[in-house]
């Protein structure tokens, strides 16, 4: 029996790349579901046009769309089975989602994170805030939890239990820290995909500014120094 497969995909003011990802994720997806976030553009309209369940977030953070997206499905009769977090600025590949959720159906895998392998990506596609952020990430985890992380990719997959019992809080900028720091303390199996990566349609809410930098730095920082007062 298939797996029940659902994409969340958090979208601010993506008009302009919100349908590639679309038509470019696997038809194995029982349902894509775009959370506009607080969007004034045409980001609804398009994806809604592509074939997308669209739902609205008034409040503006990352966390705050993915969290909107689970709170749809939790009313849904038929829960799925994995859960998967895309971004929609098509600066992932959604083509290779068959490559993240292969080692949770194969291998019994709880969480997989598509790692934006530097001989994959695009030169330019990650900026130095970003590239320094996860350095200090993974090392911070590795340091503490002994952790083999070496990315926060936000292209991941999770079994949809898994993703329950995580009690996922963050609204904002520490969404995937959080997801994987709650992993490692839970002892979950986990594992990274290489995936490519390429230049983002549009400029970055988060990485893209420096207020924007700042504030995703010190969320990266706040979760893991909290987690690590609790071992």
């Amino acid at each position: 029996m298939n797996p029940i497969i659902k994409v969340i995909i958090p979208a601010y003011n993506e008009e302009n790349s919100i349908g590639m990802v679309i038509k470019d994720i696997p038809e194995l997806v029982s349902e894509i579901i775009v959370i506009s976030n607080h969007s004034s553009d045409n980001t609804e309209a398009v994806a809604r046009e592509a074939g997308a369940t669209v739902l609205y977030e008034d409040n503006r953070g990352y966390g705050y769309a993915c969290l909107k997206g689970m709170d749809y499905i939790s009313h849904q009769n038929q829960k799925p089975d994995i859960i998967v977090f895309l971004d929609g600025d098509y600066s992932d590949h959604p083509e290779e989602l068959t490559k993240i959720i292969t080692p949770i159906i194969k291998d019994n895998i709880d969480l997989v994170i598509g790692a934006r392998n530097k001989y994959l990506r695009k030169k330019g596609s990650m900026t130095f805030p970003q590239r320094f952020g996860n350095e200090l990430a993974t090392t911070l985890m590795k340091l503490f939890f002994n952790s083999t992380f070496t990315d926060l990719g936000p292209f991941r997959a999770i079994k949809y239990e898994k993703l329950l019992a995580l009690q996922m809080q963050d609204k904002t900028y520490g969404w995937t820290v959080e997801m994987q720091l709650k992993a490692l303390k839970k002892n979950f199996t986990y594992a990274e995909v290489p995936v490519k990566y390429r230049n983002r349609i549009g400029v970055s809410k988060v990485s893209g500014t420096l207020k924007g930098a700042i504030f995703a730095g010190v969320k990266i920082l706040v979760w893991i120094f909290k987690y690590s007062v609790k071992k």
